[in-house]
């Protein structure tokens, strides 16, 4: 197996290189998935920065990010792979009063030049470097995740017409589950598990500061600690990370310097999506404003 060069010092360069910040548990899961070649199944929250991990490790390994979003009904050839019927029909069409019997025929139309890779091939197929991501994996069936397990213990497929396809360089896998279902034992088993949760406020702060640059220091910390004290409420869906910083980047459109519940207002529909979540919020904006710029935010 072609395991990718992967030290913690490139690692932690690279890290910092792509803005990504985490924790040593991430980080060691990162290192490990890519050394030991296992999987690397990261659950946690909608919006912690689970698929950055992923898109991450691509940039500092040089390589394909490759990505499967999970769906509910997703099959096999969505996933894997699907004959180019409309090109096949058009090469049949032009054989059509040539001399030729369809043995002939088939051995062309189902060769790799009709064939449509999809995420799954593509990676197990590609010469170069792959990370390979399989986005929101519990919203796919349990049919389609034992079908998946098949695919990560041995890295190749079968497509009858070709053949058994093997893995040249065995893809870095990553996982994601936002946990809308358990997964099962057997997959959890195959893979390395992480936890990823909502940054801390102060690491939250360092991500507003480095990705909105010129945002005053002080709100900068003020917006993370008022979006950690969101968190903490019962919402319909806590706000993302991405979120975060759209709230930030429209308070400095707006000119804002301090934070205030006027300030939260204007820009909240950048945080809370739902409605029910903005009602649930709204009484309690001047408390998390003044909890967020007094320290640490109030639990309710």
């Amino acid at each position: 197996m072609d395991v990718p060069e992967l030290t913690p010092e490139r690692l932690r360069e690279g890290l910092e290189r792509e803005s990504y910040f985490t924790n040593v548990r991430v980080e060691t899961a990162m290192l490990l998935a890519v050394r030991l070649g296992k999987p690397l199944l990261a659950e946690g929250p909608a919006g912690a920065g689970k698929t950055e991990i992923a898109k991450v490790l691509a940039a500092i390994l040089d390589a394909e990010l490759v990505r499967l979003q999970c769906y509910e009904g997703l099959d096999e050839a969505r996933a894997l792979y699907e004959w180019n019927y409309q090109k096949q029909l058009l090469r049949i069409q032009s054989d059509r009063g040539a001399e030729r019997g369809w043995e002939d025929v088939a051995h062309d139309v189902f060769s790799r030049d009709y064939l449509l890779e999809r995420p799954l091939l593509r990676a197990i197929s590609s010469t170069r470097p792959v990370v390979l991501l399989v986005d929101e994996i519990d919203k796919a069936d349990e049919e389609f995740e034992a079908f998946l397990l098949e695919i990560l213990s041995d890295f190749q497929v079968t497509v009858p017409e070709l053949g058994t396809i093997r893995a040249e360089r065995r893809p870095v896998v990553v996982l994601t589950s936002n946990r809308a279902r358990e997964l099962s034992e057997a997959l959890r088993r195959r893979c390395l598990h992480v936890f990823v949760d909502f940054p801390s406020p102060s690491v939250e702060a360092a991500i507003v500061a480095r990705k909105v640059p010129g945002l005053d220091g002080d709100l900068a910390r003020h917006v993370a600690r008022f979006v950690a004290g969101l968190r903490r409420l019962d919402l319909r869906k806590a706000p993302s990370i991405a979120e975060t910083l759209d709230f930030a980047r429209a308070l400095q459109a707006l000119g804002v310097r301090e934070l205030d519940p006027a300030a939260v207002r204007s820009a909240a529909g950048l945080l809370l999506k739902h409605e029910e979540d903005l009602r649930k919020a709204e009484p309690k904006t001047s408390a998390l404003v003044n909890g967020a710029r007094g320290g640490e935010p109030p639990n309710g």
